[in-house]
């Protein structure tokens, strides 16, 4: 069970906070009394978020860097362990790709899909689970996405990152529950973020950054292992699984997007 100190953490830590899910979930946990941690690879973004927070009564520490940089992560996760022992980390950095208007996704593309949204969560999850292990306590949230649960015809690299997220946020929940550490993967579909704004086509059940962030927050509070929304999306996907493989590709290519290309 997930104690008072996990309902109510006052020490939070969001990666990928300088806009998106991310900023908005520095919203909804800011708050006189809390500690927020915020990360993320743009500066201005970041402070912007960083601003809100404080606004709202929160001690704020950020540092701008990219996910895919361990030494520095590492290095600032230990920084803010020592002002401010973490209750809540919420690995939440991402990027997303496909094929896009440029051309089919290319292998450096998956790469570094692979790098920023998976490894850049196991990283994370490596710097801050020793101390939490010596507490015996905290609760550590995965951001996949839906479009891990049935792969996406349009985005490869993009689908495998999110599944290979869900298949090691399950692992380490059974590894760590001994611990007190509660283990949680976060199933969006699609958000109102800018990172949806570079996929065109069909966007079903679209919901805003603050709706997604209420529905985090309360589903970690509730100490749910499976946070999965909106809900007939999620059950639509699961079902497809089960089914045979070639009706379901062909009713899935029918809501297929393209992406926009990184500089």
């Amino acid at each position: 069970m997930i104690g008072r100190t996990m309902k109510n953490p006052v020490s939070v830590l969001i990666t990928g906070a300088s806009g998106g899910i991310g900023a908005a979930l520095a919203k909804a946990y800011a708050r006189p009394g809390v500690a927020l941690a915020l990360t993320g690879r743009n500066d201005e973004r970041l402070g912007a978020t960083a601003a809100a927070a404080s606004a709202a009564g929160a001690t704020v520490m950020q540092r701008a860097f990219d996910i895919r940089d361990r030494a520095a992560l590492a290095a600032w996760i230990a920084e803010v362990e020592a002002a401010h022992p973490l209750d809540l980390v919420i690995a939440n950095a991402g990027i997303t790709g496909g094929h896009h208007d440029r051309a089919e996704e290319s292998i450096d593309e998956v790469r570094r899909l692979i790098e920023t949204n998976f490894l850049g969560a196991c990283y994370t999850v490596d710097a801050i689970v020793p101390a939490m292990r010596r507490r015996r306590r905290g609760q550590i949230a995965l951001v996949s996405s839906l479009a891990g649960v049935r792969g996406l015809s349009h985005m490869p690299g993009y689908s495998a990152s999110k599944a290979a997220l869900i298949a090691y946020a399950e692992a380490i929940r059974g590894w760590l529950r001994d611990d007190g550490i509660e283990v949680a993967i976060v199933l969006p579909g699609n958000v109102d973020t800018p990172m949806l704004a570079r996929e065109s086509g069909p966007k079903p059940m679209t919901l805003s950054a603050d709706r997604t962030a209420a529905i985090i927050r309360r589903g970690l509070a509730r100490g749910r292992p499976r946070i999965a929304f909106p809900s007939p999306l999620y059950w639509l996907l699961r079902a497809s699984t089960l089914l045979p493989a070639t009706p379901v590709d062909k009713v899935l290519n029918r809501f297929r997007v393209t992406v926009t290309a990184y500089d």
